[in-house]
């Protein structure tokens, strides 16, 4: 009695083992037909071409637009006569050469330049005289600066420089070398010569400058030093 429920028993027992066996196998079979990957379709990579393809176009469109951005802020600060820069670029770069000054303890020289008698030369031979006089000037000037130095244009006939590096006294030596290359500048328009000439102020810029306050000051200078050489 007892063995026959024994030999039952074995065999339930078996059973259920079997049946434990055939679950795990058909979980790993559904587990590797899951994982097992597929080929995409045609369709499929005809769009993942496409994606690809619209993604450079975009990346080629966003380089052109960054490039002309970076043109029109250029031209922004730059005086479309002379090619340097403009009252605006200028003002900004003054800025930030001052922050550096500040900051490194370094030193440098504005300069306020008016060029003299365009206003004469404007009148008695046209505008077109005025700004070749303007563009020798702006010639001149770079001839005689370094590469690190800035020179802009105010507006009109008056200009500004940021020279790095000068004490007071190398910048009114400077200044007074500039004067004497633009005064000695040969111009001819159209067979009849022209003289111009140009007044200098200075304002040094040390640790505790002010942007706005040394082009005050440069400012003020220039006029002081037109009227001396008015009056020399």
């Amino acid at each position: 009695m007892n063995d026959g429920k024994t030999v039952a028993m074995k065999k339930t027992s078996k059973a259920s083992a079997s049946t434990a066996v055939k679950r795990k196998a058909s979980r790993r079979k559904t587990t590797s037909v899951a994982l097992a990957p597929t080929r995409p379709t045609a369709p499929q990579r005809d769009i993942a071409a496409d994606a690809r393809s619209t993604i450079r176009r975009l990346k080629t469109r966003l380089a052109a637009a960054q490039a002309r951005i970076a043109d029109l802020e250029a031209s922004a600060d730059t005086d479309f006569l002379l090619g340097v820069l403009n009252r605006r670029g200028f003002e900004r770069e003054l800025r930030r050469s001052v922050a550096y000054i500040r900051r490194y303890h370094a030193n440098g020289a504005l300069f306020v330049l008016d060029v003299d008698r365009l206003k004469p030369i404007n009148d008695a031979f046209g505008h077109a005289a005025g700004d070749a006089v303007l563009k020798a000037v702006v010639a001149a000037l770079s001839r005689h600066v370094r590469s690190s130095d800035l020179i802009g244009r105010l507006g009109g006939d008056e200009f500004a420089l940021l020279l790095w590096n000068l004490s007071e006294t190398d910048a009114r030596a400077k200044a007074s070398a500039l004067e004497e290359t633009i005064d000695g500048l040969t111009l001819t328009f159209r067979g009849r010569a022209i003289a111009t000439g140009a007044s200098i102020g200075i304002a040094i810029l040390g640790p505790h400058a002010d942007a706005g306050t040394a082009l005050e000051q440069a400012d003020c200078a220039m006029y002081v030093r037109k009227a001396q050489r008015r009056g020399s």
